[in-house]
């Protein structure tokens, strides 16, 4: 990787939910500052920029990252997925389904940080426990829901994972 320079822009290519995408950033710009700003993908949301609340949660090549701990020159030629990307086709992914019949949303700023780190945790571990659930949850910040509802909703998807991978 080249040597970059403080205040110099660079290019930034990578593949944003699935599409190819191009910007500008300073060696120093956050990825999660630059998915919104420079991509105009909003959906990823800042809240301490200290990657303690989990609002900036997106996937990078698969993996579930906070992105205001990640630089956007690091993500360069990475698949990154947002929020936006659970739903490309309009339709919301199992996860999403499951938070609107819970009513695991209420001021929603930390939802998309949690259904990124809960989509992936449930696609690498589709057994996955109430307990392990509760684990993932908290390493996220709400203050409005109490995480009974989102708990209920993670648990309802991974029940119909292990029904669905059971049925022949």
């Amino acid at each position: 990787m080249p040597i970059l320079k403080a205040g110099e822009r660079h290019t930034v290519t990578l593949t944003l939910n699935g599409r190819p995408a191009t910007g500008y950033a300073e060696s120093r710009t956050l990825l999660s500052d630059f998915i919104r700003h420079e991509l105009g993908a909003t959906g990823t949301h800042v809240g301490c920029e200290h990657g303690v609340c989990g609002a900036c949660t997106v996937r990078v090549d698969g993996k579930a990252v906070r992105s205001c701990l990640t630089l956007a020159v690091q993500a360069a030629g990475c698949q990154v997925e947002t929020v936006e990307g659970l739903a490309p086709r309009g339709t919301l992914s199992i996860l999403q389904e499951a938070f609107k019949r819970h009513h695991a949303v209420q001021c929603g700023y930390c939802t998309p940080g949690i259904l990124m780190s809960l989509t992936h945790y449930l696609e690498t571990n589709p057994e996955a426990t109430e307990m392990q659930l509760r684990e993932v949850i908290g390493g996220h910040l709400c203050r409005c829901t109490g995480y009974t509802q989102i708990v209920a909703a993670a648990v309802d998807v991974a029940t119909r994972l292990r029904e669905a991978a059971r049925k022949p």
